[in-house]
């Protein structure tokens, strides 16, 4: 048995995640500060867990699922950085939503953080001349950086993971009514939006706007190689195609090593001139790599507790794991998020195996259950700017730009209250029960 208190640095890493970059921004925008408290956190829980005899528990958190989640996530990162959108068009409530639209179908297949850093410097830039463009940037966080990701794996983390689990590749295809209606009514939504706030523009910036353009081009194009063979890496590098990696699974890292391949010939091919002009740097990946260390070490306790636990909590249906799953997701990461709540429902079935006899599984759990946790880890995840490791890089690079975000709260009660909350409501009603 797990006890209780093993739960504590789990419970201070996302507490951490959470709350400190409200109370000090400047103590968070260090890296360095971030691995510190992953270190803190994390080595005092492998320690316990190797003394414990849960060596198994950790390598498998470590090793099969940090590792390829970071491998996966650097890599993406790579490749889209060598991808540069310039030109500059006129910015209109059409060519606004067109872009966006193009971000949301681009975010399934390059992943919400390579689709969000490959488009909104294109965004920030042709709306430069307009005085309203926060509202843009916000349902760019919420479509782009988290609700276009839901098609594949490479989509959003928290599909990796299940991915991971054993979720097949393209099981996760069958969610394109759900990615469907939500992007398209958010696409519709803001049209209008942004179709208002177009007539309260002063005609003196729109008519600079209509001086200034310049055609679109697109620059560093062999990336796209790069990208459509990590697709298909983790598409076909996988016990499914594979089945000796279900013997050994140390060979499922060929998959990881076909992925970095990938990358080197990134970094190799790719002049330095563009990244030079996408401004790349290896901040966001190493504040994701730093921070998730210290999630996947400390949370395995929390794991093995809630798989022992499972029948203790109340979440039983795919309507209360739509909304649990998707409350922290929000609030906290929507990726340990969702690998909570699927050891949750895996509990469950290993608890009260009579009561899911002869029920569709995938992975080892509900398929109902599946949808629901998948459905709620990506959309909530664009509920505040800690849902999802884009949403703060948008905004800091909107900040950078002379673009004014609303303040934690406020992206809440002015955005994510007003336009999400209610459009899941719709996705709950509509496909999970």
């Amino acid at each position: 048995m797990v006890p209780e208190y093993s739960l504590l640095p789990f419970i201070l890493m996302l507490l951490s995640i959470a709350i400190i970059p409200i109370i000090s921004e400047k103590f968070w925008e260090s890296n360095r500060n971030k691995l510190i408290i992953s270190l803190v956190l994390g080595i005092p829980t492998i320690f316990w867990l190797v003394l414990n005899g849960l060596t198994y528990e950790l390598e498998h958190a470590l090793l099969f699922d940090y590792v390829p989640f970071i491998i996966l996530l650097f890599s993406l990162f790579v490749v889209t950085g060598g991808i540069f959108v310039d030109g500059d068009i006129q910015a209109n409530p059409r060519n606004n939503s067109i872009l966006l639209s193009i971000g949301i179908v681009l975010a399934s297949f390059m992943g919400t953080t390579g689709a969000a850093m490959l488009l909104i410097r294109p965004l920030i830039k042709i709306n430069s001349e307009r005085k309203h463009k926060s509202h843009s940037i916000m349902f760019f966080i919420a479509t782009v950086a988290n609700s276009g990701g839901l098609l594949t794996p490479i989509g959003d983390p928290p599909l990796f993971m299940m991915y991971l689990r054993g979720v097949p590749f393209e099981w996760f295809f069958q969610l394109f009514p759900e990615w469907l209606l939500t992007n398209g009514l958010l696409l519709v939504t803001y049209y209008l939006v942004d179709k208002y706030y177009y007539s309260k523009e002063d005609k003196e910036s729109l008519q600079i706007d209509k001086s200034k353009l310049q055609p679109i081009k697109i620059i560093g194009n062999l990336n796209f190689v790069w990208l459509v063979g990590i697709v298909f890496a983790v598409a076909f590098i996988n016990p499914n195609y594979f089945p000796i990696f279900k013997e050994n699974h140390y060979l499922s890292f060929i998959r990881e090593a076909v992925i970095l391949i990938f990358a080197a010939l990134s970094m190799i091919l790719t002049k330095k001139s563009i990244r030079q002009a996408n401004n790349f740097n290896w901040h966001p990946i190493e504040e994701v790599a730093f921070l998730f260390f210290g999630i996947f070490s400390t949370m395995v306790p929390a794991l093995l507790y809630l798989e022992h636990h499972a029948s203790e909590f109340g979440i039983t249906s795919p309507l209360s794991f739509f909304y649990t799953t998707g409350l922290l997701s929000g609030f906290l990461d929507n990726t340990p998020t969702a690998v909570t709540f699927y050891s949750l429902a895996l509990g469950l079935v290993h608890e009260f195996p009579q009561q899911f006899a002869g029920m569709n599984l995938i992975a080892g759990i509900p398929v109902d259950i599946m949808i629901a946790i998948c459905l709620s880890s990506v959309f909530f995840g664009g509920m505040t700017y800690i849902g999802n490791g884009p949403n703060f890089m948008v905004k800091s690079i909107a900040e950078k730009e002379g673009v004014p975000m609303p303040h934690f709260f406020g992206y809440i009660y002015k955005f994510s209250l007003i336009y999400l909350l209610p459009l899941f409501v719709l996705v709950q009603l509509l496909f999970v029960w």
